[in-house]
């Protein structure tokens, strides 16, 4: 089952229970690279090696 697919499977059983669907499958990447990039520099920052 690709991701669509599970998408549309995830939409019918919230409409069927009264829920909100699901958000569209792509909809948080941005959000999700921006945190992991500020994870890593966040990272690298603190383990710089010593300057000699």
């Amino acid at each position: 089952m690709d991701i669509v697919q599970q998408y549309m499977l995830d939409s019918y059983r919230a409409a069927r229970r009264g829920e909100a669907p699901p958000p569209p499958p792509g909809s948080h990447d941005r959000e999700v690279l921006r945190g992991i990039r500020s994870r890593i520099r966040a990272w690298a920052a603190a383990h710089r090696p010593p300057l000699a």
